[in-house]
């Protein structure tokens, strides 16, 4: 029976800068700064150890158009240790990494093919004859629109057709739109396997014929939480078969602590070691963020403490030698005031007026438009999701109210 047996990995983002993170403890921040690199190795370790028949990384292999060479050299290095067991690799630049970017660059061993700015076709034969045809293009640019989707061709004559493509899922993902595509022009093409990269978190777009986002193999902020990973990937015959597998060596994540029953601070100073310690895993660091909500308004004395960083900084102490610490990096609370908007609203126009201003308040971007355009601060920013803007509008609307209610 005809079988094909790959890695599918993408948005590498090797020697990513980590911006806005150097407040951490120095061995937290070095461990973080390396994460993107002892990813990488993972990867080419579980290549090795499932034996597969070649690795595919589906764009953006580098964080920037220009490529230290550390960076280089570290995925040259991994490279060679593929090549050493028989492993071919396919790879396209992406967005981040395009083929225009003016850097210095240092050869590749031969098992690895990057492929060109225009949509090529590529041959893998294993020693049995099983040949596969793989298709895909490198971003000549940046900024690449176009429907690139619409170059992909079928070729026959192939036992398995395997489709690279470093593009945005029409409809559905915030992330920067570039290379376009709808599923049905993917389904259409006729492919055993859509090896997509871009988006940082995995998704199966698809299971007829597979269609997959690993997401990228290391988180590097708040926003790309949870587990991280890559997906072994086989072919055959018989049907197919995509399996997920962990690289990340820091991962982001989050947890909620319900503050209502809370009478003391350490009270929730236990609720927070509790949170922490369910957040831990063996061998991996974990940079959390701790949000605690509905606080006993009568409790000043502990908000004090967390807003004047006391707790945070007693919840770090412990975790700074660590070597599976839970660093809590964001510490925030509410207060647990009951709104009572129809009474509000009878009580005074005011509060008619005032709610109704914030239900219909889309003016965000104005709103925000100096810090973005701040030298400094713009370049600690990403763009904000539809989520982010409603929780800012939220959080602004609960500080209102918790200032006028209280006066």
């Amino acid at each position: 029976m005809k079988q094909v047996k790959f890695l599918h990995t993408a948005d590498l983002h090797l020697d990513s800068p980590m911006v806005g993170l150097r407040h951490l403890p120095k061995s937290i921040f070095h461990r973080l700064q390396e994460s993107t690199f002892t990813a990488l190795k993972n990867i080419t370790d579980a290549a090795i150890k499932h034996e597969v028949d070649f690795v595919i990384i589906a764009g953006d292999l580098f964080d920037g158009e220009d490529r230290s060479i550390r960076a280089q050299a570290v995925l040259r290095n991994e490279m060679e240790k593929l090549a050493d067991k028989g492993i071919m690799v396919y790879a396209i630049h992406g967005n981040h990494d395009h083929l225009g970017a003016k850097s210095l660059t240092l050869d590749f061993p031969e098992n690895v093919h990057f492929f060109s700015e225009q949509v090529e076709k590529v041959d893998y034969r294993k020693d049995d004859g099983t040949l596969v045809h793989l298709y895909g293009f490198s971003y000549p640019e940046r900024h690449v629109m176009e429907r690139w989707i619409e170059k992909y061709q079928k070729v026959d004559g192939a036992d398995f057709h395997v489709g690279l493509l470093h593009g945005h899922f029409e409809g559905v993902s915030d992330h920067g739109k570039y290379a376009p595509f709808r599923l049905s022009e993917l389904i259409e093409k006729d492919y055993d396997y859509w090896a997509l990269g871009h988006i940082h978190k995995k998704a199966f777009l698809s299971q007829q014929p597979y269609v997959v986002y690993p997401g990228n193999p290391q988180g590097r902020n708040r926003k790309e939480l949870g587990e991280k990973g890559a997906y072994i990937v086989s072919l055959s015959e018989a049907g197919s078969k995509v399996s997920f597998f962990d690289t990340a060596d820091v991962i982001w994540d989050e947890a909620v602590i319900d503050g209502r029953n809370l009478l003391s601070f350490n009270a929730l100073y236990e609720k927070c070691l509790d949170a922490i310690d369910g957040k831990r895993r063996e061998g991996k660091g974990v940079l959390l963020s701790i949000k605690i909500e509905g606080l006993n308004s009568g409790l000043s004395d502990v908000m004090g403490k967390i807003e004047n960083g006391e707790l945070l900084e007693l919840l770090q102490e412990s975790e700074k030698e660590e070597g599976s610490f839970v660093w809590v990096h964001r510490l925030k609370f509410t207060e647990d005031i009951a709104v009572d908007r129809a009474g509000l609203i009878k009580q005074s126009d005011f509060y008619e007026e005032l709610f109704s201003t914030i239900e219909q308040y889309d003016d965000l971007g104005n709103s925000l438009s100096p810090l973005f355009q701040h030298s400094q601060a713009r370049r600690h920013l990403g763009m904000l999701s539809e989520r982010e803007k409603e929780e800012l509008v939220e959080d602004a609307e609960r500080v209102l109210l918790q200032m006028l209610l209280k006066n």
